[in-house]
């Protein structure tokens, strides 16, 4: 195995963010150059500088995507992602285990074991489609995401109408050997997560007090706890 510093991070947004956006705006990834480790930061399809096809389709395998994205001269790295970063981050790791090393999901918790798409998703893809309540704040702040400077809405839309990917189990996840580290605020939608961090052979939860979704990736307390995940032995 490579040594840590050789074995370079790979920091993964959530939708309607951007690497430059979501770890270089808050300097997460110069903490981390500045502690010794090498940054590879990726676009998620139809974010920031990637392609942003319009079809629902094209989102279909995000975690096939990633495992190409992510380039061949790492054969392992440690990865971040938070919120649709780290629903992407799970399916590559299942898919292809022996290219991580230590993991870190942000953001989503045990609603990854079932994957029919709720109330709560349909609210946000009619806000986004422009038929939903006005009243909605919850999806509304998803349109406001949505068309932020040099966001695709049609894409993040298509996005949130992809195919639904098969339901991920418990036992899956217990037969992988990384170090997991999940991380979300007490007062995420995408709360608890015990259930998640728990069906991971080595795995560990992190509650961030006082915060919410949105908020997660500005946090001090997440910051630390990934500084602390990534940059100890």
């Amino acid at each position: 195995m490579a040594q840590e510093e050789e074995i370079p991070v790979v920091l993964l947004h959530g939708w309607g963010g951007s690497f430059q956006h979501t770890w270089h705006g808050p300097g997460i990834d110069a903490l981390l150059q500045d502690s010794g480790r090498m940054v590879v930061g990726i676009d998620l399809l139809g974010h920031g500088s990637a392609e942003k096809p319009h079809s629902p389709e094209a989102y279909e395998n995000l975690g096939e995507w990633l495992l190409e994205a992510i380039p061949k001269e790492f054969p392992v790295v440690d990865i971040v992602g938070f919120s649709l970063g780290a629903l992407t981050v799970l399916d590559a790791l299942l898919a292809s285990p022996h290219r991580f090393r230590k993991v870190l999901l942000a953001g989503i918790g045990n609603g990854v074991f079932d994957n029919k798409s709720s109330q709560r998703h349909q609210r946000i893809v009619d806000a986004l489609e422009g038929v939903g309540s006005v009243d909605d704040t919850f999806s509304q702040m998803f349109v406001q995401y949505a068309h932020q400077p040099g966001n695709d809405p049609i894409a993040l839309t298509a996005i949130m109408k992809r195919p639904a990917s098969r339901a991920i189990t418990p036992t899956d996840l217990s037969h992988l050997a990384h170090e997991v580290l999940v991380v979300i605020g007490d007062n995420d939608f995408a709360a608890p997560a015990d259930a998640l961090a728990s069906a991971f052979a080595h795995g560990s939860l992190c509650i961030l007090k006082n915060t919410d979704h949105f908020a997660t990736t500005e946090s001090f307390s997440f910051i630390d706890a990934l500084l602390d995940f990534l940059t100890h032995a």
